[in-house]
């Protein structure tokens, strides 16, 4: 059997004419639908990957203000331990009997009629 080939008679009509027009404008705003679609989409995709770029920064940043934090807390707690002590040496420097101890020390003053042996530190077996 050969093939027929089916060809169909187009008829020009005022209502193929409308036809035509009217599928022409639906394809017309398709296109223009897909557009949008796309430019919306960037859009869209280009807030998210700034957003997420400058919460990514952020939280590094965050990060290293905690560290710092941290190290400046330790640093304070430091500081207020040496004040303390520095305070209580101040009240001590305040107290005589602590000085004249310090120079007797120090600097081999002695009261009346007491003798002073300086003894040195190394081992004395050598």
């Amino acid at each position: 059997m050969s093939e027929k080939k089916k060809t169909v008679a187009r008829l020009d009509s005022n209502y193929m004419q409308k036809y035509d027009a009217y599928i022409e404008r639906q394809k017309r705003k398709k296109k223009r639908l897909i557009r949008r679609l796309v430019l919306f989409s960037a859009i869209v995709a280009l807030a998210i990957g700034t957003m997420t770029t400058y919460h990514v920064k952020q939280r590094s940043l965050h990060a290293e203000k905690l560290e710092e934090y941290q190290e400046l807390e330790e640093q304070l707690a430091k500081l207020k331990a040496a004040e303390e002590e520095y305070e209580e040496e101040i009240q001590l420097l305040n107290d005589e009997e602590y000085i004249l101890d310090i120079a007797r020390t120090n600097y081999f003053l002695s009261k009346e009629g007491e003798l002073i042996f300086k003894i040195p530190e190394e081992d004395p077996s050598y």
